[in-house]
């Protein structure tokens, strides 16, 4: 029998430990949250102060607590989540939180308190009303996750708001609202709807066995797949309007593609039956949401390259 060495415990003891960071990632959807993070940055400099120099912008200490405010709160709500759906999750996904459960359920709690505490420390230092937000945004993914994710028709809405909301608090801090900026939330907004109702059809089975009443378990999957399709068609509309009616520069070309990507989803939806072809159209309205935040380059990119020569 073979005695363990002080190397060989160390190993395992890095091994052990990179694992528990790994499903602490996993279940606080670290990608996710990168992605908002991102997002709310870019959408600051190009599309809610087009005019405030860059090197002003990110040299903001306050819009970098907005930033990180929003993303620990996101996390927090990540986490809030799992609790609830662990069961459902092993379901849906074994493989996955399986790996989730490395993690003490008494250190996500730890996490999770911590995440949202500062998260409105930070918002208080911002002023109060980011304060307050973040206050009443915390409450509002944890009654979600509780309450209301169970409840037909109005889970899917909650969900698709409190994934927009923390674009809100950024027209709070810089008093600057654009209809133009209401119109892409009204996209983003539909979109992720969208991507609700596939993750329904995903969990399907997980939902059934722990009588959760979502679109799929209530009026079926045919039923489901219509409630896409109308969302795709209402989709269009602020597309259009953003291509017609407002400066979207070279953005356009990003409308062109997800036009074509949203329709060439309805035929695949309709003939869908499994769930890794739900999971392939889930992939794609992923890499809709996320080639989103990266054209946004593309509304003004002379404006961009001036902007950055006057820095350097």
């Amino acid at each position: 029998m073979a005695i363990p060495t002080d190397l060989n415990l160390k190993k395992r003891s890095i091994r052990v430990l990179a694992i528990k960071v790994l499903s602490l990632f996993s279940t606080v959807r670290l990608y996710n949250v990168a992605i908002v993070a991102l997002a709310q940055l870019m959408a600051v400099i190009f599309i809610i102060a087009p005019n405030k120099p860059i090197l002003s912008t990110i040299t903001d200490y306050r819009l970098w607590f907005i930033i990180i405010a929003s993303a620990a709160t996101i996390a927090g709500g990540y986490i809030i989540n799992n609790f609830y759906d662990r069961e459902k999750d092993l379901i849906n996904r074994p493989q996955k939180t399986m790996l989730e459960n490395q993690v003490k359920r008494s250190t996500l709690w730890s996490v999770y308190f911590f995440l949202n505490g500062m998260a409105f420390v930070l918002g208080m230092i911002v002023s109060w009303r980011a304060g307050l937000f973040y206050a009443v945004y915390i409450t509002a993914m944890w009654f979600y996750s509780h309450k209301l994710k169970k409840v037909l028709f109005v889970g899917n809405l909650v969900a698709a708001a409190l994934a927009v909301l923390p674009f809100f608090v950024l027209f709070m801090y810089y008093k600057n609202f654009y209809l133009v900026i209401l119109v892409h939330g009204s996209f983003l907004f539909l979109i992720i709807g969208m991507r609700e109702l596939i993750k329904d059809l995903e969990n399907l089975r997980g939902d059934l066995a722990q009588n959760y009443n979502t679109l799929p378990v209530v009026l079926g999957e045919k039923m489901t797949k219509k409630f896409y399709t109308v969302l795709t068609v209402i989709s269009i509309i602020p597309v259009v309007s953003l291509m017609v009616y407002f400066e979207t520069g070279y953005m356009n070309y990003y409308f062109a593609f997800i036009t074509g990507a949203l329709l060439v989803c309805l035929p695949l939806l309709w003939s869908s039956r499994r769930k890794r072809e739900y999971l392939l159209i889930h992939f794609i309205l992923k890499i809709i949401i996320v080639a989103g935040v990266f054209s946004i380059l593309l509304i003004d990119l002379p404006g961009i390259f001036n902007r950055i020569n006057t820095m350097i």
